[in-house]
């Protein structure tokens, strides 16, 4: 065995040695527990030198910050599932209409458990003839009433373990999409696939290969990237 091989061998076994070590050790005093838990004077030089948690510790910071905008955007999406909006409600009343009945049993069947919080969206369909300068007591009187149409029905439903509900309100903005973009794409489906929502014709994906391909139906246009739908659509 040559020098050089040893002195490998025994860098590699040292190494190994300190990776050991870990990242969290408690110690119970004393000599012998100071070797045996990694706090002896090679531990603690292997901990000025080097990240003995690396690279968990930052795979963990880093996996974080990319799944807590996910985890808000499903708290919000949660509260809005959770909110009774003005047409829930007939018209500047606090009667609840048979679709606000519906929702509220779809809530109180939420398995395993319903959330007890509940979103109420402060009213926004007063009567025109409110009184300017009674606008926000208006309000605030209908919101109460209309919390209190929720608590009654809400108390009314079977359930082996009763839920205290409570009901939040806010103004959320009404979730929702443009139904062009919806109707863009349903006419779009019969002429093929195509990346845009719009009515007229877009440029097509270059091709990686000798000439680009049309990724409709048609074929390509010229040898340089393909067209999506070779004109406008109606």
């Amino acid at each position: 065995m040559t020098r050089t091989f040893r002195a490998a061998c025994a860098v590699a076994i040292m190494v190994s040695g300190l990776g050991s070590l870990g990242c969290v050790h408690t110690g119970t005093g004393g000599a012998r527990a100071a070797r045996d838990d990694g706090h002896g004077p090679i531990g603690d030089r292997w901990r000025n030198a080097a990240d003995p948690c690396y690279p968990e510790r930052y795979n963990h910071a880093a996996r974080q910050a990319v799944l807590a905008p996910f985890g808000q955007q499903v708290h919000n999406g949660h509260v809005l599932n959770q909110t009774l909006y003005n047409w829930y409600f007939e018209f500047g009343t606090d009667k609840l209409t048979p679709a606000a009945l519906e929702k509220l049993d779809s809530i109180a069947r939420t398995r395993p458990a319903p959330d007890g919080k509940l979103f109420l969206q402060t009213a926004r369909d007063l009567p025109a003839n409110t009184d300017p300068a009674k606008i926000a007591e208006t309000r605030a009187d209908l919101d109460a009433k209309r919390a209190t149409a929720i608590q009654k029905y809400m108390a009314s439903q079977p359930a082996t373990t009763p839920v205290a509900y409570e009901i939040l309100v806010h103004d959320p903005r009404v979730p929702g999409i443009a139904s062009e973009f919806g109707a863009g794409a349903y006419r779009n489906s019969a002429q093929g696939y195509s990346g845009n929502l719009g009515g007229g014709g877009s440029t097509g994906a270059t091709s990686t290969g000798g000439g680009a391909g049309n990724i409709t139906s048609g074929p390509g246009t010229g040898g340089g990237a393909g067209t999506t739908g070779g004109g406008a659509r109606p």
